[in-house]
Order: structure tokens, then C-alpha cells, then sequence
């Protein structure tokens, strides 16, 4: 089982935004890196996939099916998306709201089987602790990593995460992709997540795809892709590629 995109092309009237965007063999229990510079077409890749943009050409295929074959809501059942920017009645709970996105996809009556997923979820994710604050009173760590939640809950094929460290401190960095990774690895989804930092890429993922201006230009694994001298073209920087003193990858970089 995996995910291909194929010749995705997407435009916003007369700009065009992505040229044939194509990404094979995708597997269950990838976490993968999107990486590329501001405004390469990473967001709008993720909109195309999720549907809630239709490319004027090319489809995506998740498990030997077609996605814009399928109904919304069997859709959104199967990819779960993560947008930059999220939001969430602050007179909720974390449970609560955990429990709401849950719902979204599997009808509004509350079971126990329900319940019983959504403490998993906040119990993988540290997240017991807080279950019964209220989101208005957390932290911006805490309010990302509940949203982390609110995506992996209802056990999607397909996680789609744009920027999920995005102003967040290292703790919070580090905790919330080792969360992410743990739970497509164990849960055997597909991950692929837009990362800007290039060194957490390399720790945290198993596959890393480079954007660049619509286009991809790099495919492959993290000691492959962060070595070429397209990394450097890419962000307009001089790069190279190290090893720390425990044998992780790391990128050096300067104008």
C-alpha cells in the first residue's frame, strides 16, 4: 500500500503554481519531509492533495485508489491534514476538542470506542495531563501539539502537516516530530510533513522531497538529497553536509 502523485499541475488563474508535480511510492510507515523555500508550492501541494483545491491536471492515488474519485467526506476520512494555521473553540477542553475532530469523520454519536481512542491519542502525546484544561489556557507548544491530536486521532491513511513546529521552541520542536514519527511508524500511515529546518528534517525523517519553485527537483533519502548542490541552489546558500559526534546528519549553511 502507498501514495503516488502524478503530473500534478495547479494554478491560480493565470499563475501557475505547480508543474508536474510527480512523487512515487510513497509507504505505510513513511515519515517524509517537504522541504523547500517560502512560497515553492509546498501549502498548495498539500491543498491539491486534500482536495480543497483541484489541480487543473494529475491525480493521487492512496492504496491503489484514485482521491478525486471519492465523495469529501470519504476523503477527509482517509487524509488528514494539518494547516500552518489552526483553530479551535477556546471553550473546549483538550478532550473535548480531541473528541470533535474525531467526530467530524465518524458521525456525531458519542461511543465508547470513541472515548477510548481519543485518551490513546493524548496518552501517546503526553497530552493526559492537560485533557481537562481548557485550549484558551495552554501554551503555543501545547496548543500545537493538541492539534497534532486533533489530526492523528481519527487514524487517517494520509497525514499532511504544514510547518508543525512553526514558532515553537526546541523542546517543543523535538517533542511534537517525535510524536509525529512514532505514531506513523507504529500506526503504519504516511506521513509527509513541510519542514523548514533542513537539520530536523534530516533526524526525524526517512525520505526527504525538495521543492522548488513548483517543481521537484530532489527525491530521495536524507544523506542524498541534503548533499546535492541542489540543496544550495535552492535557498540561494552555501551548504554542507556533516556529521554530528553521534553520527546524525547536520547542514551547515552561509550566504
Amino acid at each position: 500500500m502507498s501514495l503516488s502523485l502524478n503530473n500534478i499541475n495547479m494554478s491560480y488563474g493565470k499563475n501557475q503554481v505547480l508543474f508536474d508535480v510527480s512523487v512515487k511510492n510513497v509507504k505505510r510507515g513513511e515519515l517524509v519531509g517537504l522541504i523547500g523555500p517560502n512560497a515553492s508550492g509546498k501549502s498548495t501541494l498539500f491543498r491539491s492533495i486534500t482536495g480543497l483545491v483541484k489541480p487543473s491536471a494529475g491525480n493521487v492515488i492512496l492504496d491503489d485508489t484514485n482521491l478525486g474519485g471519492l465523495r469529501r467526506s470519504e476523503r477527509a476520512r482517509r487524509v488528514a491534514y494539518m494547516p500552518q494555521a489552526f483553530g479551535c473553540n477556546a471553550a473546549l477542553t483538550v478532550f473535548e476538542s480531541v473528541l470533535l475532530a474525531l467526530k467530524q469523520t465518524t458521525g456525531w454519536r458519542v461511543k465508547a470506542e470513541n472515548l477510548i481512542r481519543v485518551e490513546q491519542v493524548l496518552s501517546e502525546l503526553s497530552l493526559t495531563d492537560i485533557a481537562g484544561r481548557g485550549i484558551g489556557a495552554l501554551s503555543g507548544g501545547q496548543a500545537q501539539m493538541v492539534a497534532v491530536a486533533q489530526t492523528l486521532v481519527r487514524d487517517p491513511a494520509l497525514v499532511l502537516l504544514d510547518e508543525p513546529t512553526s514558532a515553537l521552541d526546541l523542546h517543543h520542536q523535538l517533542s511534537i516530530l517525535t510524536a509525529i514519527r512514532k505514531s506513523i511508524h507504529s500506526r503504519e500511515m504516511i506521513g509527509i510533513a513541510a519542514l523548514h529546518d533542513l537539520n530536523l528534517a534530516a533526524q526525524f525523517c526517512d525520505r526527504l522531497i525538495l521543492i522548488r519553485q513548483g517543481r521537484i527537483v530532489a527525491d530521495g533519502l536524507p544523506k542524498e538529497v541534503l548533499a546535492l548542490e541542489e540543496i544550495g541552489k535552492t535557498y540561494k546558500v552555501t551548504t554542507h553536509l556533516n556529521h554530528t559526534s553521534r553520527g546524525s546528519l547536520f547542514v551547515e549553511a552561509e550566504l
